[in-house]
């Protein structure tokens, strides 16, 4: 992959779903730097014009990216890769204050609501 160039690859035969690959893709990308901060991407029609999808996989994967701060969608000027970090960190950061409220709100003590953060989190990340 080029620099600040898209490439996304679809394997019909793959588990996981054509949206859920673009999106994976996209979201690698642009962490890894391969598609830098700014970066306008294609049109939801074009993208799935050129992958063979329906235009509305790939605006699915786009809503899910835009959620996850991934992307920044900006009216008919299009989509482009957003700095994730500071919206990642913002948004995690939130989640974290939204559970922390509702778990002391279930009555869980402190050890209680860490341990099942930590259970959450060895399951989302089985290899660290």
């Amino acid at each position: 992959m080029s620099p600040q160039t898209l490439t996304l690859t679809i394997d019909p035969a793959a588990a996981a779903a054509p949206f859920e690959q673009v999106r994976t893709q996209i979201a690698d990308q642009a962490r890894d730097g391969g598609l830098p901060v700014g970066y306008k991407l294609p049109t939801v029609r074009g993208l799935a014009e050129e992958l063979g999808l329906a235009a509305n996989t790939v605006a699915k994967a786009y809503r899910a990216l835009e959620t996850d701060g991934v992307i920044e969608t900006r009216g008919r000027n299009g989509s482009f890769i957003a700095a994730a970090g500071e919206a990642a960190d913002k948004e995690a950061a939130a989640a974290a204050e939204s559970y922390a409220r509702r778990a002391r709100r279930l009555g869980l003590d402190h050890r209680a609501a860490l341990a099942a953060v930590e259970d959450a989190l060895r399951a989302a990340y089985p290899d660290a």
